[in-house]
């Protein structure tokens, strides 16, 4: 059922994908659907943020912890946000949809868009970056942690539509992001 809801959200986006398509993908009735999820937007919940929850746990498990040593930062810096974008990109489909439904139909869509995982994740983050920084930050943690993640999201997902054919390769793209979230995640002091 999740691979089949997962094909019907990415070829149709949330509005558009039914629960009888869904069904009749995955070999089942609607009914044993709604056995197993209590809607379609509990559905699109397990189809689009079990991945991302599962990544962002995998690499706080595997990194985070890290980031408090200054001699690696850069380098799990650089690595989380080639993870990062390798994820977005392999999901656009997916968080676009969700994008679309979070601006145009929060009333459908009713609590799809919270990722718990991905606010847990932000919130160590900008303690650790606090632990880092000598004195009172130029910018409040929480707030720097958040627009680093954003970068990152709106170079990917956004991408087609903020660099011309020719600016710029992936790889020069992911370098410029890594650029911009070293220096966001780095010491304020030394600015």
């Amino acid at each position: 059922m999740v691979e089949a809801a997962t094909e019907e959200f990415k070829r149709y986006g949330f509005e558009g994908a039914t629960t009888a398509r869904i069904a009749a993908r995955a070999g089942v009735t609607e009914a044993q659907i709604f056995r197993y999820f209590e809607s379609k937007s509990a559905l699109f919940h397990e189809t689009v943020f079990r991945p991302i929850e599962r990544h962002f746990l995998d690499f706080n498990e595997q990194h985070l912890s890290e980031i408090g040593n200054p001699s690696t930062l850069a380098e799990v810096t650089r690595l989380y946000t080639g993870e990062l974008q390798r994820f977005i990109g392999e999901h656009a489909d997916l968080l676009t949809s969700l994008v679309v439904v979070e601006t145009y139909n929060t009333k459908a869509a009713h609590g799809v868009g919270r990722i718990d995982s991905l606010q847990s994740f932000l919130e160590r983050a900008a303690t650790l970056m606090s632990r880092r920084i000598k004195g009172k930050p130029v910018v409040d943690p929480r707030l720097l942690v958040r627009v680093c993640f954003a970068a990152v999201f709106a170079n990917v997902i956004f991408k087609p539509w903020i660099f011309p054919a020719g600016l710029a390769g992936d790889e020069e793209i992911r370098s410029a992001v890594s650029y911009f979230v070293s220096n966001g995640v780095g010491d304020p002091g030394r600015r």
